[in-house]
């Protein structure tokens, strides 16, 4: 546990450094509009401080510090091996950030530090060494031992290495979140490699998902308020997985956080399109962490529209760099791991070099991953009907999954008659709510039709209800009817029929938030209850020190080339430190004379 504490210091200053450096050179090209007046709520001693002045919660420093390190990572590693250069760079960057900007830098650390309160801080601290407890210990997931801890090893040592998909196929599931695990696995200290970023991301989101706490002491729940409390149903379910650098976690978390700021950027009205524009380019992250991800990208169709509205070509232009920034390296890594610009999807095929994965292997791994997904292990099964596969995927769900599964579905049904009523005036008109209720549908309708494996789609199985019913909740009783009740200064006529059915409507609605309210607070005592047995019973007198290792397993080595490889004695799983290895003796040729110049399939 203290050396995940320590490692999470680190994440938190390089992380929070790098973030406030690139949202001041970005709020310093896309001025706030409304910077006065923020300055003046902030309290920041009168001077505009860039990031601050549109910047409202500290955690999206740290957001942005993630994606920026990734992205780094994933550059450096198509140079060398991500380890102890990779970070004294890094720390060489936040060195000059803090040196150059030092002044306003106090200022907004003053503000985030201070303005919390001490009720604030000490649940922090509390939620820090929780979920630093979570990390410490756990289970290991499965595909954790068969690849994912390879492909980190691979990026520790080797960086990016042409053709490595030849070797295993999965080692070319390229994903940004193993170049960030790589970045602060401290494997360059000689001890062994750390995962400590899965749970990281968690600490955050679990923040997030607190402030839920102020929200039901203030009696309103709002639709962001939905989310957060699937977010929390999600983070008590994995407090035991976190400690695996599974890409399923990584693309989970992040996007539960994007929805759920989404959403409360709409609650308060925001009007400048820059925070919109910033979830979008994590939106373009989202999809590195997890191609599956991409319908999530149709969050851009708003500011998009606002900004080709309101002609802000130069914005656009801006917005549009940085997504391309945020995604060019993840492209580049694909093709050079395994020849294809998004591998297994064989429909793009522009590369025609040397250590390309042959079509037919990818093809084949494509369908695989579909139909295991849909229960089935034998890929001749890939074209059947969605009707005849739906009721066996369906009766194997866990009892809970079916629950959701189902209140899913019929949310889906809800949104089209809540985007009926927009049209006929029922509700208030809004198509920013409704954008994000269509690509939280979207993504939901496009996972159940393709692989719909629960750990790849629950975010959008718990997602869809969440911000349908609490859109359509919002609507009903949240001040977004045309028909609510309102008492004007000096309006005195209320004798009417119309004004007594408003408020009659008002006493319902306020009845329903206390309804809310109080379903909300005891489904998170439970949860609440249920973690801490869980936590209790579980418990063991171990990892205080260290954190749990990865799960290795027994091999033994055979030579291709010269050059030793590993083979598990028992099924596939392999593990960490039998390097390199893969579940099969692949057939392979090299590019050069070692490991590191690449592999070709050896026809």
């Amino acid at each position: 546990m203290i050396s995940v504490t320590l490692i999470w210091l680190y994440m938190l200053v390089t992380t929070f450094m790098i973030g406030y450096g690139v949202l001041r050179v970005i709020t310093r090209h896309i001025p706030s509009h409304t910077a006065g007046q923020l300055r003046l709520q902030q309290g920041l001693r009168g001077r505009v401080i860039g990031a601050a002045d549109t910047v409202r919660y500290i955690d999206a420093y740290f957001m942005c510090g993630i994606v920026c390190v990734t992205v780094y990572a994933q550059v450096f590693s198509l140079f060398a091996g991500v380890g102890l250069f990779a970070n004294v760079i890094l720390c060489a960057a936040c060195i000059l950030i803090g040196v150059s900007d030092r002044r306003t830098l106090r200022e907004v650390m003053r503000h985030f530090l201070v303005s919390p309160g001490r009720f604030r801080l000490f649940l922090s601290l509390f939620l820090f060494l929780m979920f630093a407890y979570g990390t410490s210990r756990g289970m290991i997931h499965y595909d954790t031992s068969l690849y994912h801890a390879q492909s980190i090893r691979w990026i520790e040592e080797y960086g990016v290495v042409k053709g490595l998909g030849n070797l295993h196929c999965r080692l070319a599931y390229n994903s940004s979140s193993f170049a960030l695990s790589a970045l602060y696995s401290m494997a360059f200290l000689g001890g062994r490699s750390y995962h400590c970023c899965a749970g990281f991301l968690a600490l955050i989101l679990a923040a997030v998902c607190l402030e839920i706490v102020d929200h039901m002491r203030a009696g309103s729940l709002h639709a962001s308020d939905f989310a957060r409390v699937m977010g929390l149903y999600y983070l008590v379910n994995i407090f035991d997985e976190m400690i695996s650098p599974a890409s399923d976690y990584f693309m989970v978390l992040l996007a539960f956080y994007i929805i759920i700021r989404w959403l409360d950027l709409l609650e308060q009205e925001e009007k400048e399109i820059l925070p919109y524009a910033l979830l979008c380019v994590l939106g373009v992250f989202l999809m590195t962490v997890k191609l599956s991800a991409a319908l999530i990208l149709l969050l851009t169709v708003w500011p998009a529209y606002l900004l080709i509205r309101d002609r802000k070509w130069r914005e656009t232009g801006f917005y549009l760099l940085l997504g391309i920034v945020t995604a060019l390296p993840y492209f580049i890594r694909n093709v050079v791991i395994s020849g294809w610009l998004v591998y297994p999807f064989t429909q793009i095929d522009l590369f025609p070099v040397r250590w390309k994965i042959p079509y037919a292997i990818a093809d084949y791994d494509a369908r695989e991953i579909q139909v295991w997904g849909r229960g089935y292990t034998d890929v001749s099964r890939y074209d059947i009907a969605m009707q005849e596969w739906l009721p066996g995927w369906f009766r194997s769900l866990a009892g809970s999954d079916k629950v959701f599964v189902l209140l899913a579905g019929v949310s889906v049904c809800a949104l089209f008659g809540y985007a009926a009523g927009m049209g006929f005036g029922w509700w208030r008109k809004r198509a920013d709510m409704l954008v994000v209720q269509a690509a939280v549908t979207g993504s939901f309708i496009f996972w159940l039709s393709t692989s719909p494996l629960i750990r790849y789609g629950c975010v959008y199985v718990y997602l869809v209800p969440a911000v349908v019913l609490g859109g359509i909740y919002d609507a009903a009783c949240c001040n977004d009817s045309p028909g609510r009740y309102a008492i004007r200064k000096g309006n005195r006529h209320v004798e009417n029929m119309g004004a007594v059915t408003s408020k009659k409507r008002a006493s319902l609605c306020v009845m329903a938030q206390k309804a809310v309210v109080v379903l909300s607070a005891l489904f998170l005592l439970y949860k609440g209850i249920a973690l801490g047995r869980e936590i209790i019973r579980d418990f063991q007198n171990d990892y205080w020190m260290v954190q749990k290792d990865y799960d290795n397993f027994e091999t033994y080595s055979y030579k291709i080339n010269g050059i030793s490889f590993y083979l598990p004695v028992e099924e596939d799983q392999v593990g960490y430190e039998s390097f390199p290895s893969a579940p099969a003796v692949p057939q392979i040729g090299f590019l050069g004379e070692g490991i590191e110049d690449g592999f070709c399939y050896a026809r």
